[in-house]
């Protein structure tokens, strides 16, 4: 069977799990696309054959005892440079990081292999996971195989461009600001933010992390469908006493009524017409699948959320975060901290304090939306997937690609969880709609995720564009 890295991570592990195929079989399929097709878009950054097949004998051996290898059973799964994975670099796409190697693995990488997978490899992120475009100086640019000339998304854009060109069947990634969202929504695939707590992550090899982050960065699944989001979330939830903010929160929540709410322009959006015919799109395909969809002008405030929540991740600890990246000589890092300083500097105690106040308020008026409405379908973007590199093309273009990815800022601010679901293309061009739903609610999400892609052309995985 040569194409099984076509296959949905569900059918991998099934024919493993009844020897049709064996693990090591997958791997060597994996890394046989790997390396066809990799040098052309530069998603996965470090790799060891070896190590691969001697994780997919492991689980051949453990069927081979008649022992269960797991929901995940011999699939080949990417993660992210900036996790900690034993005896590699957590560089997070920095040069100042080439010599940090991780002693133990995070739990996310353990939870993983815990659940039979393979990690195939590391993937792609920009210098310190501070864009939306995915290039560094240690490792190079990411391209989209979709369309080389937009951007493959960022911080998690090698994720998203190695489940989209069929690297792996799953792809870790991680989201304080539409990390895992937006590499989904520009290579065409599918992409969960699960709520704050849900997936433990710690990374011994660096220092702890300042309150902001640690209150809104997760780290969650990128596939090419739902049922594999699904499964990799239910793998990458399971208990680690190494994160203090990890919650045992069921992954199945009490029934709700199909009704979603619907808002094209959250807090006065500007949205270019592709987006708002792929949003409207969803919302049909939802009611055909027999939910009751009621389009709402506006939902609580999502704009100063992005406000605040910019402010939490850039503004605290915003002088070292700068000298940081001043040493790293990274122009896209440069960018991203001096174009935002006005915006979360000075960020001391005092200033702080309404931040998280505020908080609390939000949080608890975007709860009270939930009650009313079982998810709610808004836009990832205002615009489709970006230009490559337009975020450092001049003042205005900075500030056009903020502005438009206001949607998914604002959602980590309140821990709340967030699904891209890919609806199509606009030529070569991917669009989707992004799922949002309560704390704890991804279950809610996945629902409304399965019935809108049902209505749909399944992604399916592509040879990087010429």
């Amino acid at each position: 069977m040569q194409d099984l890295w076509r296959l949905s991570a569900a059918e991998v592990a099934a024919l493993v799990r009844t020897k049709k195929v064996s693990a090591r079989q997958a791997a060597t399929a994996a890394l046989a696309r790997l390396d066809s097709v990799n040098p052309k878009i530069n998603a996965v950054v470090d790799h060891r054959p070896q190590d691969v097949l001697a994780q997919a004998d492991a689980v051949d051996a453990a069927i081979a005892r008649g022992e269960d290898a797991g929901p995940l059973a011999g699939v080949p799964v990417t993660v992210k440079v900036n996790i900690d994975q034993q005896g590699y670099a957590t560089t997070n796409g920095l040069k100042l990081q080439r010599d940090v190697i991780a002693a133990t693995n995070s739990p996310v990488i353990d939870n993983l292999r815990k659940a039979g997978a393979v990690i195939l490899g590391r993937t792609n992120c920009p210098a310190f996971s501070y864009r939306w475009f995915t290039t560094n100086l240690i490792h190079g640019d990411t391209k989209n195989p979709r369309d080389l000339s937009i951007t493959p998304g960022g911080s998690s854009g090698g994720a998203g461009a190695a489940v989209a060109a069929g690297i792996g069947h799953i792809a870790h990634g991680t989201d304080i600001a539409g990390s895992i969202r937006y590499p989904a929504y520009a290579c065409g695939v599918h992409g969960l933010r699960p709520t704050m707590g849900r997936v433990a992550a710690f990374n011994a090899a660096l220092p702890e992390r300042t309150i902001g982050p640690q209150i809104s960065a997760v780290s969650g699944p990128l596939a090419r469908t739902i049922g594999d989001l699904r499964m990799a979330l239910a793998a990458m939830s399971a208990r680690d006493v190494r994160d203090p903010w990890w919650v045992p929160a069921p992954l199945e929540g009490p029934p709700r009524a199909k009704r979603a709410a619907l808002c094209l322009r959250p807090d006065g959006l500007e949205i270019v017409p592709e987006v708002a015919a792929a949003v409207a799109d969803a919302g049909k395909r939802l009611e055909r699948a027999g939910w009751m969809v009621e389009e709402i002008q506006n939902t609580p405030p999502l704009r100063e959320a992005a406000e605040l929540q910019t402010k939490l991740w850039l503004g605290d600890s915003y002088e070292a975060q700068l000298a940081a990246a001043e040493r790293e000589g990274d122009p896209g890092a440069l960018a991203c901290l001096r174009g935002n300083r006005d915006k979360v500097h000075p960020f001391d105690a005092a200033a702080s304090a309404p931040s998280r106040t505020r908080r609390a308020t939000l949080t608890r008026e975007w709860q009270l939306l939930f009650e009313s409405y079982a998810v709610l379908l808004m836009p990832v973007s205002g615009e489709l997937p970006f230009p490559d590199g337009l975020d450092r093309r001049d003042e205005k273009s900075f500030a056009r690609v903020w502005r438009a990815q206001m949607p998914q800022i604002g959602i980590p601010f309140m821990g709340l969880p967030g699904l891209t679901v890919s609806t199509g293309l606009v030529g070569r061009i991917p669009v989707g709609v992004q799922v949002v739903s309560g704390r704890y609610r991804e279950d809610l999400c996945l629902l409304a995720g399965e019935a809108i892609e049902a209505a749909g052309t399944p992604a399916s995985p592509v040879d990087p564009a010429g």
